[in-house]
């Protein structure tokens, strides 16, 4: 079954839900609250990679997340590190995290692939052509998917390069990521001719480009909670494709649109449905 990975954003401007979880108290009561929802990893962040945020020095993106994983982890939550720097990757680890998540696929911080390596954690791999402040001037691609796939095969042929074992690294197409709006359906639709078999992340939750699909009047488009159910309709596409995991704010809606797919596909075998 698709895996839900809950977002927990330790930070004062996220897209979504800036400032809500700041303090490390909040913080760690949202991951303990998303581990009830069913989440079966906590994404910790503590750096803004919406459009226009300004960089995070590694050393207050610790002071940010470490202690809150190493809560979580005391509590028994399994939880990843969402970060680009490499010595935020490794005190995570040490502190708890059992995987890294890179939105950079390692070309933001040189240090990331041998860290990786020598921590020997799962690592997600995004597809990345900036950081936050210009990526939406990439957006440019005569074909989204096959560029998507060779650049995210350079990155996989680097980090095995340093000593990352294929096994552990998981793709992320990016979504919303030097792609604006109609430069992300394709990956979605094409999850299987860029993923080249690998295990896959969906990172669509509350996006823009799902606010412009769903545009239609009483509807505020620009509010990143009315794409909820937005969300929930592309974690169910895309457990229904397979992939290794979603990551999503609403962790309740996610598991149990994953739970419903699952139930779908098994009443197609023949021993028949079971919950």
């Amino acid at each position: 079954m698709t895996l839900v990975m809950g977002i927990l954003n330790v930070t004062p401007d996220s897209f979504s839900d800036g400032g809500m979880y700041a303090e490390v108290d909040a913080a760690i009561a949202r991951g303990v609250q998303l581990a009830h929802d069913g989440a079966h990893l906590v994404d910790v962040g503590g750096e803004s990679t919406r459009p226009g945020a300004d960089p995070v020095p590694p050393e207050e993106e610790r002071r940010r997340v470490v202690p809150v994983i190493r809560a979580l982890a005391q509590a028994g939550i399994a939880t990843s590190i969402d970060t680009m720097h490499a010595a935020t990757a490794r005190a995570a680890v040490e502190a708890g995290a059992s995987i890294v998540n890179d939105v950079s696929g390692g070309l933001a911080d040189p240090a990331m692939a041998a860290t990786v390596a020598d921590l020997d954690v799962d690592y997600v791999a995004m597809h990345w052509r900036a950081h936050s402040t210009r990526m939406d001037s990439l957006d440019a691609y005569a074909d989204v998917v096959a560029e998507v796939a060779g650049e995210l095969d350079a990155r996989v042929d680097a980090l095995v390069a340093a000593g990352v074992r294929e096994e552990r690294i998981v793709l992320d197409p990016g979504l919303g990521f030097s792609k604006v709006t109609a430069s992300n359906w394709p990956l979605l639709a094409n999850l299987e001719a860029w993923s080249r078999g690998r295990r896959v992340l969906v990172g669509a939750s509350r996006k823009r480009f799902l606010g412009a699909a769903i545009a239609r009047p009483g509807v505020d488009a620009a509010d990143p909670t009315a794409r909820e159910h937005a969300t929930t309709a592309v974690t169910a596409l895309a457990a229904a494709h397979g992939v290794w995991a979603v990551r999503v704010h609403d962790a309740a809606a996610a598991v149990d649109a994953t739970r419903v797919v699952s139930a779908w596909e098994n009443a197609r075998r023949p021993e028949g449905w079971a919950p």
